[in-house]
């Protein structure tokens, strides 16, 4: 991940590359990470799947099913 600092994201905002997402600082500190919406969409679905996979996983501990009632129409 790049590294740039605030002032140069303001300069240069018109033509960012961003191949990989960009870490923003302020006075010496991480402030922000910039990253295209691609990856970002990306990043959200994945996220929601996890949280989906999750819930899924708790449900099946506190109830139980078969194989064949999971797969049934």
């Amino acid at each position: 991940m790049r590294t740039e600092t605030l002032s140069y994201v303001n300069e240069h905002a018109n033509h960012l590359e961003l191949d990989s997402p960009l870490l923003i600082t302020q006075k010496g500190k991480a402030r922000f990470v910039l990253q295209n919406v691609e990856d970002y969409e990306y990043q959200q679905e994945s996220l929601a799947l996890l949280k989906l996979l999750t819930l899924s996983d708790k449900q099946t501990k506190q109830h139980p099913i078969s194989v064949d009632e999971a797969f049934a129409e």
